[in-house]
């Protein structure tokens, strides 16, 4: 027998994981470093992300995890980087887009939990800003953000202050209060 798959405005509630990567580099001229920013701060930091758009790594996961838990296409198929309106463009607008697109959806955030590794900067003087500015891009409250700042102790890339990366894992729950029963 083959299992009824429910659609996915049947379900209560969704699960998504983004993750992001960037290089980081000596800002011009010495590299292609572009200003640190992580979830729209901008930090005083001697290297910073290589990449097409602002490189803000926090807001790029969130935004994959809002769009994987949804089904819909990631960040790189939204948001090409072959594309020129997307050169230096604020990562903002892409997370924006996928506030927007998990509330056409019927679904609206639950909570999220956000987890940066890098070596440096240091997070905690800026991370209740973090948290302020995804609530803020999210439209939602800010206890339902989270955001640990890990470091990598040193090993490869990471921990060798060459490169960021951030997880995410955010729950969302249905606005909806019909649809399909749920057995």
């Amino acid at each position: 027998m083959t299992p009824v798959k429910n659609p996915p405005e049947a379900l209560p509630v969704r699960i998504g994981h983004g993750f992001d990567l960037h290089r980081l580099e000596s800002l011009p001229p010495d590299g292609e470093g572009k200003p640190f920013i992580l979830a729209g701060v901008t930090f005083e930091h001697p290297v910073g992300p290589v990449g097409h758009s602002d490189g803000d790594a926090v807001f790029h996961a969130v935004t994959d995890a809002l769009l994987g838990a949804i089904g819909e296409p990631d960040i790189g198929q939204l948001f090409p980087d072959t594309d020129p309106v997307n050169e230096g463009r604020d990562s903002s607008d892409f997370l924006r887009e996928a506030s927007r697109r998990i509330r056409e959806a019927g679904f609206a955030i639950g909570n999220l939990d956000v987890t940066v590794v890098c070596e440096r900067p240091k997070l905690n003087p800026m991370k209740s800003t973090m948290i302020e500015n995804l609530a803020r891009v999210l439209d939602c409250d800010t206890r339902q953000v989270n955001i640990k700042g890990k470091t990598h102790e040193q090993v490869d890339a990471i921990g060798e202050g060459r490169a960021v990366a951030v997880h995410v894992v955010v729950l969302l729950t249905s606005c909806k209060n019909s649809g399909p029963e749920m057995k």
